[in-house]
């Protein structure tokens, strides 16, 4: 994992990490949850916002870890036309 991610060279260590990302993956779950029921009360399809945010954020996630090599969860607020998806 250290070559992979330079652990060292970033300052961290496993544990740390591990730690961030059980963090993250609070955070993304809680959000995965309210942003659809905010965005549903103003009339927009729970579903469809649930997928858009779901999509969007595993999308932007990939995309800064494997690409970027950072260790960031990104998640993108979508504007949604009902109807898209």
């Amino acid at each position: 994992m250290e070559k992979l991610f330079k652990l060292k060279e970033r300052g961290t260590d496993v544990k740390t990490e591990i730690t961030a990302g059980l963090t993250t993956f609070m955070t993304m779950a809680y959000i995965l949850a309210v942003n659809p029921y905010f965005l549903s009360q103003a009339g927009m399809d729970f579903g469809k916002v649930f997928a858009a945010t779901a999509i969007s954020s595993a999308v932007a996630t990939l995309v800064m870890g494997l690409y970027a090599n950072l260790p960031f969860a990104a998640l993108f607020i979508v504007k949604i036309i009902v109807g898209a998806l």
